[in-house]
């Protein structure tokens, strides 16, 4: 098993490489020149030209970028233009803030996507089945910045029942903790459940029609123990490598969510670092979500043994 997912890990490697030479390459496609950024409007021609070859922005692209592989070969993902600090270190301040948010959202698209999905497929065909699918072609489809915007004027300036902005660390309590998160949570988490509560009815529809099942209930088995014990958990393959993505997609997608609600995660960086053309920035924030998704994707595998004791790795 170790061997396994250290040969996983492995071969991430080339992915992880092509996703810095993209982000590299995207950042360096964009317009405006960082060094004009940093130094203002009012800096001189020779004071611009100076501070670019300062940050060695004047060499060329080629070299650039086999300059910042050889730092990350190190351990150095630079320094960030408009922070005046590590790259490293404004990640590790900013990380809590996002894996706490996609966690908590996570938390709710897993149970609520997976109930819907389930009760939709023992229904199907009826009123409940399509009320359960039209909720969740409309979580699909609302664009998340709206539905945040609205939440916040119905939420947080209507009612008051929740601030409007800011983040309280779990450290001042859970209470404030969950105040600050749970409405960017749901608004985050919308999206998803509607995705996870469709393959679950996909799936489990297709267990539902299988012979096993039928003989369950021929047999006379009690019903809940038939869809609970044999055809949810014969479903669940697919149900956990939908959850995996959705973790991912969770975690890299809360750009938006950030925006909105002001909270001072890695999505929000990631939107400042571009609009300051802070190279470094961006492509150590790309890298790391790059690899977020390859964790989770092993770890997806790893609960596949779980799930199914059949599915072993030699």
């Amino acid at each position: 098993m170790l061997r396994n997912v250290a040969l996983r890990f492995a071969q991430a490697v080339p992915v992880l490489l092509l996703v810095a030479v993209l982000a590299f390459g995207l950042m360096h496609m964009l317009p405006g020149d960082p060094a004009v950024v940093i130094a203002g409007p009012d800096a001189t021609p020779e004071a611009v030209d100076r501070l670019r070859n300062q940050l060695g922005l004047d060499l060329p692209v080629w070299q650039q970028i086999a300059n910042w592989v050889l730092n990350l070969a190190r351990g150095d993902f630079g320094q960030s233009l408009m922070l005046n600090q590590s790259v490293l270190s404004a990640i590790v301040e900013r990380l809590p803030v996002t894996l706490s948010l996609a966690m908590l959202a996570f938390v709710i698209t897993v149970p609520v996507g997976v109930l819907l999905g389930v009760t939709a497929a023992y229904w199907r065909n009826s009123w409940i089945d399509s009320l359960v699918m039209g909720v969740a072609l409309v979580g699909v489809s609302i664009p998340s910045f709206w539905i945040a915007i609205v939440s916040v004027v119905i939420f947080s300036v209507e009612l008051r029942w929740l601030p409007a902005s800011g983040y309280a660390p779990l450290a001042d309590g859970f209470g404030p903790w969950f105040r600050s998160m749970i409405q960017p949570a749901v608004m985050l988490a919308m999206f998803q459940v509607g995705y996870l509560a469709r393959m679950t009815r996909s799936s489990m529809l297709e267990v539902l029609d299988q012979d096993y099942i039928r003989t369950a209930r021929a047999k006379g088995l009690n019903e809940w123990i038939t869809i609970g014990k044999h055809a949810f958990r014969n479903s669940l393959m697919s149900v956990v490598t939908v959850s995996g993505i959705i973790l991912s997609l969770l975690i890299g997608g809360s750009v938006v969510i950030e925006q909105v609600f002001a909270l001072p995660g890695i999505g929000r960086l990631v939107v400042q670092g571009i609009m300051a053309r802070d190279y470094p920035l961006v492509q150590g924030t790309m890298l790391l979500l790059g690899f977020s998704f390859v964790v989770v994707n092993v770890l997806v595998d790893l609960v596949y043994t779980v799930v199914d004791p059949r599915v072993r790795y030699d």
